[in-house]
């Protein structure tokens, strides 16, 4: 009989443990030479002055069972924040035991205590288990929109005005806040 999987959310001790999920995570997901953050930047970005994000674990008895990562959304047209799933991971010797339902169970709990109009993740197309596990739980798939995506070298041309923007007076001294 497996110990039972409890959650919670994560505390600057666990931000070892959960960089080293990431990096499996990756690695599983054939990006493993792509995760460029080191722990130092996830605890900042989880417990810095001005966190980012938030991160809850899941534990089967004592041990480490899981992640999920998420931050703050807002939808315009619902005039109503919402919750982003930024990464779920459960390693192979704790599948199918019910951590990712738990870890899903405790954000929904979240989402649902703070308002929030909904909870979104993307999911790989070729991840069938997961696709199949998020059809189970009720998850609908959106598949009619499309990620988009600015970094590296185009992000900063687009912030240098380099498409004839004109910016003035949108950048601001206000401290970006996730919640």
């Amino acid at each position: 009989m497996s110990p039972a999987v409890t959650v919670r959310p994560a505390r600057a001790a666990d931000v070892a443990q959960i960089h080293a999920f990431i990096v499996e995570l990756a690695e599983y997901e054939h990006a493993g030479d792509q995760v460029l953050g080191t722990p130092e930047l996830l605890a900042d970005a989880l417990f810095g002055e001005h966190p980012a994000a938030e991160a809850l674990i899941a534990e089967s008895g004592d041990v480490p069972a899981g992640f999920a990562l998420f931050h703050a959304t807002f939808s315009t047209w619902e005039c109503r924040a919402g919750l982003w799933l930024e990464d779920l991971y459960v390693p192979p010797s704790h599948r199918r035991a019910g951590v990712g339902g738990s870890l899903l169970g405790a954000l929904a709990a979240i989402a649902v205590q703070r308002g929030c109009a909904r909870l979104e993740w993307n999911a790989l197309d070729w991840n069938d288990p997961a696709l199949r596990f998020y059809a189970g739980i009720g998850a609908e798939r959106l598949s009619e929109w499309e990620l988009h995506r600015v970094s590296g070298q185009a992000l900063r041309r687009l912030a240098a005005g380099a498409f004839g923007l004109n910016i003035l007076g949108v950048l601001s001294t206000r401290p970006y806040r996730a919640s």
